[in-house]
């Protein structure tokens, strides 16, 4: 592989972390708003996991540029998409998470891309970050089921 092909990769990768970074910090201010917008029976709960997975967010925005920065890039500034939907139903909130989750996913899957064979620093990361949120996926997945059912929703 050339030097240049190597820098263009590079270049990829952190354009992608920066996906990255942006994502994980508007799921820092969309768990947080969530968290504030639970009502209910199963509220205390169902808050403090919100909170949780706001913290990690900030956590996973950290280590995302971290990488940035290794790589010689610059972190961005910016916040990921963040709509305002009005929809506050638990159901509703759950599924806003839900695809939040699955662009994650979709992220580092593109990260590990990237760094398959070129970096195993980045490759380890992505597939740890993946792992990460797949079993978001699925603790968001388990929450929407319906109390009793077993299947999983396809």
């Amino acid at each position: 592989m050339s030097g240049s092909s190597k820098e263009m990769d590079a270049k990829k990768a952190i354009d992608v972390l920066n996906g990255i970074l942006e994502l994980e910090l508007a799921g820092v201010v969309r768990y947080t708003h969530y968290s504030l917008m639970i009502f209910g029976h199963a509220r205390i709960p169902i808050v403090k996991w919100m909170r949780e997975q706001a913290e990690e967010a900030i956590t996973h925005a950290i280590a995302a540029g971290e990488h940035i920065t290794s790589l010689g890039g610059h972190p961005s500034l910016k916040i990921g998409k963040l709509l305002e939907t009005h929809r506050h139903d638990i159901n509703q909130i759950l599924q806003e998470a839900l695809e939040h989750e699955r662009e994650g996913i979709k992220l580092y899957r593109a990260l590990l891309e990237l760094a398959q064979g070129r970096s195993v620093l980045l490759e380890d990361y992505a597939r740890q970050m993946i792992s990460s949120e797949e079993m978001h996926l699925s603790e968001i997945e388990k929450m929407l089921r319906p109390p009793g059912k077993l299947e999983p929703a396809r």
